[in-house]
């Protein structure tokens, strides 16, 4: 693994945390209903977790010699509660996706410590996922 692709990549999952961050304070204003109290703060308990993340991959970023990217993944748009958390269902499986191979390329570079760390951001993105699936479960169609 060449240390400027593991750079590029990690710019790309840093633009991925940007985007989650958008997703979810976007998301949190658009939700409404009955349920829109507890949507929301769902929402808003992810920007945390998904701001660490992109803090984390920023700096690792800059210590490996590169560019932390500004630029944002774009924000999917949903037009109900329901199509939103579809749309941060989709988001988090992929960022587990995503996290797993980073983990497997710092492995290959010979960066255990950044590994490691991207394992605990797969924990993280799978827990998200599973919260949102949960939710989701008997949503009526």
């Amino acid at each position: 693994m060449e240390k400027q692709t593991l750079i590029d990549h990690l710019n790309a999952d840093l633009s991925g945390e940007l985007g989650a961050i958008i997703q979810y304070l976007t998301y949190a204003a658009k939700a409404t209903g009955p349920y829109r109290p507890q949507l929301s703060q769902f929402f808003l308990a992810e920007v945390t977790d998904e701001q660490l993340h992109a803090q984390f991959l920023a700096n690792k970023i800059v210590a490996l010699g590169g560019e932390p990217t500004t630029q944002p993944q774009p924000v999917p748009k949903a037009a109900t509660n329901q199509e939103m958390l579809k749309a941060v269902l989709v988001a988090e499986r992929q960022a587990t996706v995503d996290y797993t191979q980073r983990a497997q390329e710092a492995e290959q570079f010979g960066d255990k410590g950044l590994a490691v760390q991207l394992e605990d951001m797969v924990r993280d993105e799978s827990g998200h996922a599973e919260e949102t699936e949960r939710i989701l479960r008997d949503w009526p169609l």
